[in-house]
């Protein structure tokens, strides 16, 4: 007889599945509409997690050190006191902007939360489905360092131990606006967070210098309490979604109402006949490049767009940048702020109003006949994937009042991103040839008007080849990021939006026949992380002014592309 094979999967196939049932059980309990995070339900997302260990969660899987620069990862993405909250409600925009209750936007992803009471947060979900599993995850992760916190403030005999209740006395003091021992207060976390007291320090003075996140004592206090109600009192805490976000989700309510507006906008100001370039972007790169150099000649006296970024995106400079963005909207620029929901601004700049003489010696456009002139529509980064409601939206015809269809002249689509690198460092660049969607065989290979060719000695390093489309950045591992460069995928990078565009732009030029079938597409991204190398995933920082120069780079050769 032959001996029985025992099949042994790989980490990577571990982890695939991991993701797989996280998403399962994130929709099945958003379909039921709530759950207990430490009930049945919620531990099998926590078990999920566990299993999948991801890089950003650093030290997840440890069952007593609680993972700092996770911790403040998240923060920065929730609400400001959502670690004192019961219970957490996940809604559509259902008016609450027009309440008197406390609203709080996280510094780095803009969302509007509402503070109800001691015990309720409110959190107004717009960008699609992406947004809702990442929160999820986000708060998942919060909860397990939360039952670590709770563990280390414990003793065997299950009764709160001394470190817990000097950190209760030093929390009741700053309450009180009295002064505390900044240094009996980190000997304390030093045993609940499971860290050394410098990895303590660090962590501390990090919290302290982010806008919007309170500080690791306070954090750390109500993580544990709440934790150490619902273990000793049986005070559960929850997660629900309202009726109106189970609705609405998946119904492009909130790309529709942005798009028709960016129409209604070109039709109002004679431009939804001309040449119409789409850029997906930060909202100051392409306004800088168009702009800078006029406003700012006098200043600095340089030719090139480098020297008026770099000033441009140092802190403290906001006088500057308002200068040039008031010279802007006078000379050509139209800006819209959102109102849809969507949290993606955007801007419109009419060529014919721009007069060449104010752009950098990188660019070169020579001005054409008024009904010729391109026009740009530059919308900020999507999420996930809101990047197909909004650019399936943006990409039908406009509907005039007489019902006919007014369909929009795209020359080019041009998508730039951050990204996370495989083999490269921060501030790479990327030019993929296909997107493929992580953990299925969805594929979307197409031709990029950009190569390596138009980087060439930049002084940075340049990678062609396929992008994943990942389902959330916080939920890659060193396993599959591994399987994705060295299998025959051969990645380069991964994202969120890529392959979602994709969809978008394939179904408008090859199905519905909304745009020319062979639009130019432009797609670059430059990286923000490197998920495979330690310390260098997201949680460790942000780019800061590493950024610009590729931002610029790749800014500059889309703009040749559009202009030429």
């Amino acid at each position: 007889m032959s001996p029985e094979y025992h099949y042994q999967p790989t980490r990577a196939q571990i982890s695939r599945t991991s993701i797989q049932r996280l998403y399962i059980a994130m929709k099945h309990l958003f379909m039921r509409g709530a759950y207990k995070p430490l009930g049945i339900s919620g531990e099998t997302i926590i078990d999920s997690l566990l299993a999948l260990k991801p890089e950003i969660y650093g030290s997840i899987a440890d069952p007593e050190k609680v993972e700092l620069d996770g911790l403040l990862y998240i923060f920065q993405r929730l609400p400001l006191g959502i670690e004192q909250c019961n219970y957490i409600k996940l809604i559509s925009r259902e008016g609450y902007e027009n309440s008197h209750f406390e609203k709080y936007v996280p510094p780095r992803r803009v969302r509007n939360c509402y503070r109800i009471d001691a015990e309720q947060m409110y959190i107004e979900m717009t960008r699609g489905g992406s947004d809702v599993y990442d929160i999820l995850t986000h708060l998942t992760f919060m909860y397990i360092e939360a039952e670590k916190i709770r563990r280390n403030g414990i003793d065997i005999k299950e009764r709160k131990n001394k470190s817990w209740t000097m950190l209760e006395s030093i929390v009741l003091s700053m309450e009180e606006g009295k002064d505390i021992n900044r240094d009996l207060g980190l000997t304390c976390l030093n045993t609940l967070l499971g860290r050394t007291y410098s990895e303590v320090l660090n962590a501390y003075e990090r919290f302290e210098k982010s806008e919007g996140v309170n500080n690791l004592f306070l954090i750390t206090y109500w993580l544990g309490k709440l934790s150490m109600e619902e273990y000793f009192e049986s005070k559960d805490r929850e997660i629900s979604f309202s009726p109106a976000l189970r609705e609405n989700l998946g119904h492009h309510l909130y790309g529709e109402s942005w798009a028709t507006n960016i129409k209604k906008t070109m039709y109002k100001h004679g431009l939804i006949d001309r040449p119409v370039h789409i850029i997906s972007a930060n909202l100051h790169s392409v306004m800088n490049c168009f702009f800078a150099k006029a406003v700012l000649y006098k200043e600095i006296q340089k030719n090139e767009i480098g020297p008026y970024a770099e000033i441009l995106s140092q802190s403290g400079q906001g006088q500057l940048r308002q200068k040039v963005k008031e010279f802007a909207v006078k000379n050509g620029m139209i800006e819209l702020s959102d109102t849809s929901g969507t949290n993606i601004g955007v801007q419109i700049f009419d060529l014919n109003k721009i007069d060449p003489s104010f752009l950098p010696d990188d660019l070169t456009y020579v001005k054409k006949e008024k009904e010729n002139a391109p026009v740009i529509i530059v919308m900020d980064y999507a999420f996930g994937e809101q990047a197909y409601e909004t650019m399936d939206e943006l990409l039908k015809p406009y509907t005039l009042e007489n019902e006919s269809k007014k369909f929009l002249d795209i020359k080019s689509i041009n998508i730039m991103g951050k990204a996370g690198i495989l083999e490269g460092i921060k501030g790479d660049i990327m030019i993929p040839n296909a997107h493929v969607f992580e953990g299925s065989a969805d594929n979307y290979p197409f031709v990029n008007a950009l190569n390596n060719d138009h980087f060439r000695d930049c002084g940075l390093h340049v990678y062609e080849g396929t992008m994943i489309t990942v389902l959330g950045t916080s939920l890659q591992n060193k396993d599959i990021l591994t399987y994705f460069m060295k299998s025959s995928w051969k990645a380069i990078g991964l994202e969120m939006e890529g392959a979602h565009y994709q969809k978008a732009i394939q179904s408008a030029s090859k199905i519905r026949k909304s745009i020319h079938p062979d639009v130019t597409l432009r797609y670059a991204y430059y990286a923000s992380d490197n998920p495979l190398e330690t310390g260098s995933t997201l949680a460790s920082g942000s780019l800061g002014l590493d950024g610009v120069k590729p931002t610029y780079l790749i800014t500059i050769e889309m703009l040749k592309g559009c202009l030429s």
